[in-house]
């Protein structure tokens, strides 16, 4: 399947609209039924975070959602472009979570409820398969992917 891309406004309301398309594009990529929730918890989380961003630092500039069938891998990049001022890469589940963390605070720090920095990457890396973040100055992407199964027929 090709690649489906989604722009939007970031506004809060809209993150809902992208983790129902990230929902339906995950389904007929056949994802199992039982990660479909992880793949709207997470997709709603990265796109909170982009949200945020946006709305302190570039609030004229859109969101953007990349979903891709890979073949056996879903894969779903939200990306932003709030200025970050630096340039970093970091992987999460099991590689150099704290540098992730770093690269997502440089964006966005603790909220006015004191939740800290880097929460809902936290979140992320819980729910896919396989997380990565990557920083450069014109802003931050969260790229994540789950099992899908392979064609058939």
């Amino acid at each position: 399947m090709p690649t489906v891309e989604v722009t939007f406004t970031p506004l809060p309301a809209h993150v809902r609209t992208a983790r129902l398309v990230a929902t339906a594009v995950a389904r007929r990529s056949r994802v199992d039924e039982a990660l479909l929730d992880e793949v709207r918890l997470a997709v709603g989380e990265a796109c909170s975070r982009a949200v945020e961003a946006h709305r302190r630092y570039c609030p004229a500039e859109p969101v953007k959602i990349e979903m891709t069938d890979q073949g056996e891998r879903f894969v779903v990049v939200v990306s932003d472009h709030a200025p970050t001022g630096g340039a970093a890469s970091a992987g999460t589940n099991g590689h150099s979570h704290d540098a992730a963390a770093d690269a997502v605070a440089l964006v966005q720090g603790a909220d006015e409820a004191g939740i800290p920095a880097g929460f809902g990457l936290a979140v992320i890396s819980g729910l896919a398969d396989d997380v990565r973040v990557t920083s450069t100055s014109s802003g931050v992407s969260v790229r994540m992917s789950w099992p899908s199964a392979a064609p058939t027929g």
